[in-house]
């Protein structure tokens, strides 16, 4: 896949997405890793006009320090791009997702890293399931990278879903880019 790769361990790693924990400041959503420390959180953001862009909605991704990671936009075109910031500021266009179907039971989104983007590219990754459900299965070419799953207990009739699982498996690049295909997957 990428050099980073290598960076990550050979084990699936589970990050638990929550609205409710005790890290987290108003209006932020998280997700922690298995010791229950915040890994990544997200603050919304205004919306914004300038000469230069238009986006109806604008998340940031930061990691555990509060230091931004990723700007997440949907545009006018109803394209998401998220950009990689240094200092606050959009630097450089990490990828782009476009919806492909949405249906009361399925969603689906095509995504191009930048440095693929070219007329006529296939999608670098694919994500397909149920928003409703918390359902999302990330795919690149026929491998699953990535899913999410709803948190089960034993015994349990009804199953919330205000906290669920975000797996990722092995040889993935970037957990910060799976994060934030998760929340343009439940924003979508």
């Amino acid at each position: 896949m990428n050099h980073l790769a290598s960076a990550y361990p050979a084990i699936p790693i589970d990050l638990f997405y929550s609205k409710k924990h005790h890290g987290l400041g108003r209006g932020e959503l998280g997700f922690a890793d298995s010791s229950d420390n915040i890994a990544f959180r997200t603050k919304r953001q205004s919306s914004r006009s300038s000469s230069k862009s238009h986006y109806c909605k604008n998340t940031l991704l930061l990691d555990r320090a509060g230091n931004p990671l990723f700007s997440i936009n949907l545009d006018h075109t109803k394209t998401w791009k998220v950009f990689k910031l240094d200092d606050g500021q959009e630097k450089q266009l990490m990828f782009t997702a476009q919806k492909t179907r949405h249906t009361l039971t399925r969603t689906e989104f095509d995504v191009f890293l930048s440095a693929e983007i070219s007329d006529g590219s296939s999608a670098s990754f694919k994500m397909k399931g149920f928003p409703f459900q918390r359902s999302c299965t990330i795919y690149s070419e026929d491998s699953i990278v990535a899913q999410t799953s709803l948190m089960y207990k034993l015994h349990q009739i009804y199953v919330k879903r205000c906290k669920f699982r975000l797996t990722i498996y092995p040889g993935s690049i970037d957990h910060a880019l799976f994060v934030a295909l998760v929340i343009i997957f439940l924003d979508g």
